[in-house]
């Protein structure tokens, strides 16, 4: 990972010509660094406007697979939120309204909900200027926003976790569902975890060498259709088997105040990380076209109003649903979550639907996958294209892609134990969802100090900050208590 944040460093900090200037200089008075910035020169005559797309691409941009298409619609933008949006964490909302119970369980995740709906909205409408800068990576708006220093030094971690990271997890999970479905559908036990990493990593990188981000609007219906099915399947199966008589609402009890605070904080982080794909928002943004007439954020809001309501009308019923059948007995487990059907009604569930359920599941993590990575690739590429002046020959982009799969593999691998990190360093990525948007905000639309605006962005901002500190606390008390834990998909 260091390795790749090192490209992310060196791709946002070297010079690019744009067809206007446009650069953010460093304070040293020794080396100026350019940031480069997506441009569209604003039309001379109103009638020109509707070709003002069409000039928005330096040469560069048109190169890298992020930026190399432009033709999305609403229809695309929906299918890509909705499977960047919606993961497997998802599964421990439950685990979160044990500790929290019903009315707070219901508050934080509406409140969730609508805080990250809102700073989305942010994100939307600060992807392009008046001036016509579209910035379609979240990397060059914090630079905009917050300066070239300060800028990557906030923002190169948690978009490096949230997309590297992400893959790095989807191989974990990916890979244990596999290992779950083969174990305890197919009755094979000669696998073993590391093999069905790498059985995941071998068919997530050959979906992934499709050019550009535009180009796996499919990849993302089918995550979309995956998405939606498994949260539905398993919260439609909590309520159809009944709730066993001996279930129990109440909240489980604690050795000390301490333990009562971290569960607490916990549960309220488990909550909020479960919302994702702010690192990737401007990214999908990007794929859409966009003229002084019909603006991008247009298209854009449509796709985020349909997808962030299919979102909720999954979360709620798993959270809800899944609570009401299993009360403060739910696992902290994804296997376990996936099998417990049969596990608290005393017999076994049908085979054809947790394997059902387990194929789904994996067929998400690898369309999902190719979001996330897709922005891993982008700089990748970036870096060459930066030093040879000439876009990658496809040889090459296989080459990168089959190394980065590489590398994600044998972190899979070295850390399996990497989801029971997510509390920790989710606290600590938090706030790219839930506070930068809101200062970005003030930094380049510039309210008037003490305004209505100004205010509520400014209060968000500083709570979302204070959220991170508290969650990263209460995490490391956890993980001090608790220690690691890497049986996540054990039946």
């Amino acid at each position: 990972m260091a390795d790749m944040e090192e490209v992310v460093v060196e791709a946002n900090c070297r010079p690019e010509e744009t067809r206007a200037t446009h650069a953010f200089r460093s304070s040293s008075p020794h080396y100026a660094q350019v940031i480069p910035i997506t441009t569209s020169p604003p039309p001379t005559r109103e009638e020109d406007g509707a070709d003002w797309g069409c000039g928005e691409l330096n040469p560069q941009d048109a190169w890298l697979p992020i930026t190399e298409s432009r033709n999305g619609n609403t229809i695309s933008a929906t299918f890509h939120l909705i499977s960047s949006g919606i993961g497997i964490q998802a599964l421990l909302l439950p685990l979160a309204f044990a500790t929290l119970g019903w009315a707070w369980g219901i508050i934080c995740l509406s409140l969730a909900f609508t805080w990250q709906l809102y700073t989305t909205w942010l994100l939307v409408h600060l992807h392009e200027s008046e001036s016509g800068i579209r910035y379609s990576r979240y990397l060059h708006l914090a630079v905009t926003a917050f300066g070239l220093k300060l800028g990557k030094l906030l923002t190169i971690f948690p978009v490096m976790y949230q997309s590297g990271g992400t893959c790095v997890q989807l191989i974990i999970i990916g890979g244990g569902i596999m290992e779950l479905f083969f174990k305890n559908v197919c009755d094979v036990k000669s696998l073993t975890g590391t093999e069905c990493f790498l059985v995941f990593m071998c068919m997530a990188i050959v979906v992934a060498q499709f050019p550009n981000l535009n180009s796996i609007a499919w990849v993302s219906f089918i995550g979309a259709i995956t998405a939606v099915g498994y949260c539905t399947l398993i919260w439609a199966l909590s309520i159809g088997k009944g709730r066993p008589s001996d279930i129990s609402y109440n909240p489980p009890e604690m050795d000390s105040n301490m333990d009562t605070f971290g569960g607490i904080m916990n549960s309220i982080g488990i909550i909020f990380i479960a919302f994702r794909g702010h690192n990737v928002m401007l990214e999908i943004q990007g794929t859409l076209p966009s003229s002084s007439k019909h603006p991008s954020h247009k298209q854009m809001w449509r796709g985020v109003t349909i997808s962030y309501a299919l979102i909720a009308m999954c979360l709620l019923p798993l959270a809800t649903a899944e609570f009401w059948a299993y009360g403060n007995k739910i696992p902290y487990s994804y296997g376990k979550i996936l099998s417990s059907v049969s596990k608290f009604h005393g017999h076994k569930t049908s085979t054809f639907v947790l394997g059902l359920i387990c194929i789904i599941v994996v067929i998400n993590c690898l369309s999902t996958f190719q979001i996330y990575s897709m922005v891993v690739f982008d700089n990748l590429e970036f870096k060459y294209t930066s030093r040879k002046s000439k876009p990658c020959a496809r040889w090459l982009r296989m080459v990168f892609r089959f190394l980065f799969g590489g590398v994600a593999f044998f972190a899979a691998v070295a850390l399996p134990f990497l989801p029971s990190l997510a509390p920790l360093i989710g606290g600590m990525t938090l706030p790219l969802a839930y506070a930068y948007p809101c200062f970005m905000w003030i930094a380049i639309k510039k309210p008037q100090p003490r305004s209505g605006k100004w205010c509520i962005n400014m209060g968000l901002g500083c709570l979302g900050l204070v959220l991170s500190v508290v969650l990263v606390v209460a995490a490391i008390w956890n993980l001090t208590d608790k220690g690691l834990n890497a049986n996540f998909f054990k039946p």
